[in-house]
């Protein structure tokens, strides 16, 4: 009857540093790490170790619901799992502990805090995008050129000048304007 841990960010530049400790703090014996997005394969194959680890009678340890998952339904298929292995759940910030009940409240309560996790994810999603469109910014390397001076060379390469001499006139390389050459056409 072991607590074991697990700890998962979702990019290399997150720390995973604090959950960690909260999760040593509470006892874990073993805790499993991972940096990788919930969606990624890499994410199945971190879960799969701790599923293989677990024994009946152990109890998985998060210090968010969130961490097993990015979507309700990997949540909910974890912790399936994890119930099919008799071995008991907590997620510490959130309160949830399955390691001694078995009763259809606190199954429900994990598939209501799963369902307002996926939705608090999904509103997060709509605000970045309607900000990147707000503000015309998706990302991306800037231009080098404005649109303007994309349609001179572009009418430049009809006349026939050559693109290095292009790519000196406009001070981009040879690419750059092979590339406006192929958006011309």
């Amino acid at each position: 009857m072991a607590l074991i841990g697990f700890a998962r960010v979702s990019t290399n530049q997150q720390d995973l540093t604090l959950q960690v400790e909260r999760l040593t703090e509470y006892g874990c014996e073993k805790i499993f790490q991972g940096k990788h997005s919930g969606k990624e394969e890499s994410n199945k194959q971190a879960l799969a170790s701790l599923i293989d680890y677990v024994r009946s009678g152990d109890t998985v340890v998060v210090t968010k619901l969130d961490r097993l998952g990015r979507s309700l339904s990997q949540v909910l298929n974890c912790l399936d799992t994890l119930t099919d292995k008799q071995v008991g759940f907590v997620a510490i910030e959130q309160g949830i502990d399955t390691s001694n009940k078995k009763d259809p409240l606190s199954k429900a309560m994990v598939q209501l805090l799963g369902m307002f996790a996926e939705l608090e994810r999904n509103f997060i999603i709509s605000r970045t995008s309607e900000g990147k469109a707000a503000s015309g910014n998706y990302g991306g390397r800037k231009p080098k050129l404005t649109s303007e001076q994309e349609q001179e060379v572009i009418t430049k390469l009809s006349q026939g000048v050559s693109k290095v001499v292009l790519s000196k006139q406009y001070g981009v390389s040879r690419a750059t304007i092979l590339n406006i050459s192929r958006k011309g056409v």
